[in-house]
């Protein structure tokens, strides 16, 4: 548990910066975590339940002290691909079928770093890492275009949807008021996107949420926005699926163990270089799959590290974990006093997100 370690030798002039850091990777943590559960195929109030628990388990066993782990853009096409077919559009359904893809994950990385197997992502190359991330990333931001222009289609790969948005397109069915406000927030996160100092997914949500709310465009254009959530915390459950569903469900864990874990490694070694400290790989496993357990058992799906939330906690001062902690219980705290703030978030807005975050997945 190298988070008890860090906790013995912490010094108190870290905390400042550890608040003040947990308090500005809040406001990312919670509209790209409902980006990325709605790109998964889930409820939206699911990305809040994967980042609660899942970073107060890594900062107890995680060796980074900076890495932010979440929902992920890299991920989201696996377990859509799993989920969709299977939940037939239970988002009950959905939700068991995404937490016992985590468990699955979960198990695997913490078997495989308690086997001392860390090493094995030093053997994909970069062409097979660059051609499954690009391939990700086109994935992702073809299942987020109907989203983004207003309208729904019924997914059968990626070919034949672009072919059935071409074709609502041309039939009149986007809705462009929807496309306008997803554009305008998809504008403002591109323009912001090199600023460390200014939270530009903040500012585009935000902005989209009050305009959509202040003009009353979910009833007067019907602009689809996310709605209230659910007050309360995750709470502890088992995800139950059929017999049927087992395959499919361990081969995409394995897959989003394979991935998750290759996208971590490579960001806390970069980060470890940075802050000039050792990270073993195979703790990083371990790290990993307990909190892909930690998202499994309490309402969540598959995470994974983040290359958008954790350059914001670097920018932000972070020295520790405590970072991740204090971002957690801010995002619990979000859920227990105002569940009803974000009820008029645009969905299209949510598809920006995603389809900035893809964007930047292309190499």
């Amino acid at each position: 548990m190298p988070g008890l370690q860090t906790l013995r030798s912490y010094e108190l002039a870290w905390l400042r910066h550890d608040i003040v850091a947990g308090l500005v990777l809040t406001t990312m943590l919670v509209p790209v975590g409902i980006a990325y559960a709605v790109a998964s195929g889930v409820p939206g109030i699911h990305g809040l339940y994967a980042t609660i628990i899942p970073l107060l388990a890594y900062a107890l066993f995680g060796p980074s002290r900076i890495l932010v782990l979440g929902p992920d853009s890299s991920l989201a096409a696996v377990i859509l691909a799993v989920v969709l077919p299977l939940s037939n559009g239970d988002p009950m359904r959905a939700i068991a079928l995404a937490s016992m893809m985590a468990v699955v994950s979960g198990v695997v990385c913490i078997v495989a770093g308690l086997a001392r197997l860390g090493f094995i992502t030093e053997l994909l190359s970069k062409p097979i890492r660059y051609g499954y991330m690009n391939g990700i990333a086109l994935t992702v931001l073809i299942s987020q275009l109907p989203k983004f222009l207003g309208f729904s289609i019924e997914r059968d790969g990626p070919l034949r949807s672009l072919w059935a948005i071409a074709t609502a397109v041309t039939d009149g069915m986007a809705n462009w008021t929807t496309f306008t406000v997803g554009a305008g927030t998809l504008a403002v996160i591109l323009l912001l996107k090199g600023s460390e100092r200014v939270p530009g997914i903040l500012i585009a949500v935000v902005g989209a949420t009050v305009i959509v709310g202040a003009l009353g465009l979910a009833a007067s254009a019907e602009v689809s926005v996310l709605g209230s959530l659910p007050q309360g915390l995750p709470a502890f459950a088992i995800p139950w699926i059929t017999y049927a569903d087992i395959v499919p469900v361990l081969v995409g864990g394995c897959a989003v163990a394979l991935v998750s874990f290759a996208d971590t490694s490579v960001l806390s070694r970069v980060y470890a270089a940075r802050t000039r400290t050792y990270v073993d790989p195979n703790q990083e496993m371990v790290g990993l799959g307990a909190a892909n357990l930690a998202a499994g058992f309490f309402q969540g799906f598959p995470i994974s590290s983040s290359s958008s939330r954790t350059p914001v906690a670097e920018a932000a001062g972070s020295k520790t974990q405590l970072t991740g902690v204090v971002g957690a219980l801010a995002v619990a705290l979000l859920l227990l006093v105002a569940p009803n703030l974000l009820q008029s978030l645009p969905t299209s807005a949510l598809a920006a997100v995603v389809i900035a975050s893809a964007i930047g997945l292309i190499e």
